[in-house]
């Protein structure tokens, strides 16, 4: 008889809610999770590990989908390579220019409870504004609208960088 080696280890979480928002249940909502790996790191370890696959396949989404890069625009692997390159320097630059806006939470129009922004708000918010350019004197000047409710929050993230 050959050896039996385990080759996955198992992990398992089960759980029973005898509730749900506004209901309560005469007969509990069970749920499973299972995870079959080959890492040899502990079973709270591999779950952990799992749970942030969740948040880099987050991150990986809204690169794609706000970057505008569901598909890519050429079938050269130099000109897609390039273009993934600028992708991620712009992608980078927002993600920090959404991490400078939350923490000037005294020049924020709206209240935020959240750790970071999605790069579709911080283009919607602070990219989107509408201005105008204008050369006197020699000079370039930035004029805002009247009612630019995110003008406070762009000037001190203007004044950061």
């Amino acid at each position: 008889m050959g050896k039996i080696e385990q080759y996955a280890n198992t992990e398992n979480q089960a759980w029973r809610d005898w509730t749900q928002p506004y209901i309560e249940l005469l007969i509990p909502e069970v749920g499973v999770s299972a995870w079959w790996t080959n890492l040899p790191e502990s079973e709270t370890v591999c779950i952990e590990l799992y749970r942030e696959h969740a948040t880099s396949e987050q991150f990986h989404s809204e690169f794609k989908t706000d970057m505008g890069l569901e598909s890519l625009p050429s079938g050269k692997f130099a000109t897609n390579a390039l273009i993934l390159n600028l992708a991620a320097l712009a992608y980078n630059c927002l993600r920090y220019i959404g991490q400078e806006a939350l923490s000037c939470k005294e020049h924020l129009p709206v209240k935020l409870e959240v750790s970071r922004r999605r790069l579709r708000s911080v283009l919607q918010d602070l990219i989107y504004i509408g201005c105008k350019f204008t050369r006197h004197a020699n000079t370039i000047v930035v004029k805002f609208g009247r009612h630019c409710p995110w003008f406070n929050c762009f000037r001190e993230i203007y004044a950061r960088c």
